[in-house]
């Protein structure tokens, strides 16, 4: 049976109209987001960290899930899996494009912490996951792949113990002059609004930023479908874009805040999530495994994002405190990595 989505493929007009517009309302959508987020870290007493890792990660990975659930059940699970890994390639390079925001230092400097080392782990073993599923028997279990049953278990578990560490940290950054530490601090207005208010807010703006998932999905595929452009270049490179669009405006605005952790935390803690996007992509794609129909294109990208996740958590371990031309050495690694991939993944 003809899939809808693919019989009737946009313009190329509208389908990029889709793609500047949902990057407008998840620009506005963000920032309203970190508002929120530091205000319910404190209010919980969860930390920077571990909030902005968990609930503002999920918030801003809700567009990024969407777009794989309909590209992979619209038989394209190579655009699918492009778009998750390739958000997570875009998404750690936000880092970057954040640290030239942070005037003070290092942001990787200012913002070290255990739970930020821990997430990185975390990311580095799920797309290691990934990729040993490409790799392992064309087998399902419960119409999963076994690797997805995996990559979620070992989602759990690291949330487990990134918990479990802030309670005793056997492990601590030291503080020097430039660090910002994660301390309750005042909000304004937001200090006088309702505990549950507040969760309504994170709750809605949320929703927004998620709300032109299905309509970036459907720009997408026609792109490929009308243009003839690849699944590679237009889900890792288009599609992450604007997947990354709110962790990247998320950290930039947290850095303004004054609250560094919370920048990294959204980043890792979001890219962490959007490689759970694969396990959902998994449950979508009628096909098969999602992991075996992934080609060479959708392989160097996943280890792009390996690679570059290992540059930032290098950076978060060395904690340089001033590197090249206002960004750390780990900035310009990860623009530069980011800009070979691009280079590749165009010709």
């Amino acid at each position: 049976m003809p899939d809808v989505l693919t019989s009737l493929p946009w313009p190329t007009g509208p389908s990029i109209a889709v793609f500047g517009v949902a990057g407008v309302l998840t620009v506005l959508g963000s920032v309203r987001l970190v508002a929120l987020g530091d205000t319910l870290a404190d209010r919980t007493g969860w930390g920077e960290a571990f909030f902005g890792a968990v609930f503002i990660g999920l918030a801003t990975s809700l567009s990024g899930i969407v777009m794989t659930a309909v590209t992979a059940a619209a038989d394209q699970p190579q655009l699918g899996y492009s778009n998750a890994v390739g958000g997570i390639a875009t998404q750690t390079t936000a880092v970057a494009v954040a640290d030239a925001f942070h005037r003070r230092a290092n942001l990787e400097h200012a913002s070290a912490s255990l739970s930020n080392v821990l997430f990185g782990v975390l990311l580095i073993v799920l797309l290691s996951l990934a990729l040993l599923g490409k790799y392992a028997p064309d087998i399902t279990v419960v119409g999963l792949h076994p690797a997805s049953l995996a990559m979620v278990a070992a989602y759990l578990g690291g949330l487990h113990l990134v918990r479990r560490s802030g309670a005793s940290p056997l492990w601590r950054a030291v503080a020097t002059a430039e660090t910002l530490p994660d301390i309750t601090h005042e909000h304004g207005s937001l200090d006088r609004t309702s505990f549950s208010r507040l969760w309504v807010r994170f709750a809605a703006v949320g929703l927004l930023v998620s709300a032109g998932g299905w309509a970036i999905a459907r720009a997408a595929e026609s792109l490929v479908l009308v243009t003839g452009l690849s699944a590679g270049f237009v889900g890792a490179i288009l599609m992450g874009a604007v997947n990354a669009l709110p962790e990247t405006v998320t950290a930039v605005a947290a850095v303004r805040r004054g609250a560094p952790t919370l920048a990294i935390a959204a980043v890792l803690g979001g890219n962490s999530l959007d490689a759970l996007n694969l396990v959902v992509g998994d449950v979508a794609f009628r096909g098969g495994s999602i992991y075996h129909a992934a080609g060479d294109a959708q392989l160097f990208v996943t280890t792009s994002a390996l690679f570059m996740t290992a540059i930032l958590l290098g950076g978060l371990l060395v904690r340089q405190a001033y590197g090249w031309g206002r960004l750390g050495f780990e900035g310009v690694l990860l623009l530069t990595s980011y800009a070979v991939m691009t280079i590749v993944l165009a010709t």
